[in-house]
């Protein structure tokens, strides 16, 4: 990868933050736990998430071969099921409000429209 591709992802990775701040800050205008905790959680997954898959992706690049691309389906599928499962614990166990949780996992969503929209519009600067 290209250095301006490794700063845009790592750019990406801290603008998460960034996103997952102003939402949980945002829920705490409705004064409820349950969607405070929702955001927080969902915005965690989503980041975790992403991390994972950023994690994977540099693996197979760096080794592109069969076994490799194998392994990275597997892992897709084992990612895919351990976030469904964080997910169903979340709502059934935590007892996270759902809208919420829908809102916190939206974070890497957000932030990847932002990315864009400063790539397509870009500020001038003198």
């Amino acid at each position: 990868m290209k250095d301006q591709d490794d700063q845009l992802l790592g750019d990406i990775a801290r603008r998460n933050w960034v996103v997952l701040t102003g939402l949980v800050l945002l829920s705490l205008l409705w004064r409820s736990a349950p969607i405070t905790l929702g955001v927080l959680s969902g915005g965690l997954v989503a980041i975790g998430g992403y991390l994972w898959l950023q994690h994977s992706l540099r693996g197979v690049l760096a080794e592109p071969s069969r076994h490799s691309a194998r392994s990275f389906k597997i892992t897709y599928f084992i990612r895919l099921g351990s976030l469904a499962a964080i997910l169903l614990l979340l709502i059934t166990v935590a007892g996270v409000n759902p809208v919420g949780l829908a809102v916190g996992l939206s974070v890497v969503v957000i932030n990847i429209l932002w990315t864009t929209l400063k790539r397509l519009y870009p500020t001038r600067r003198q």
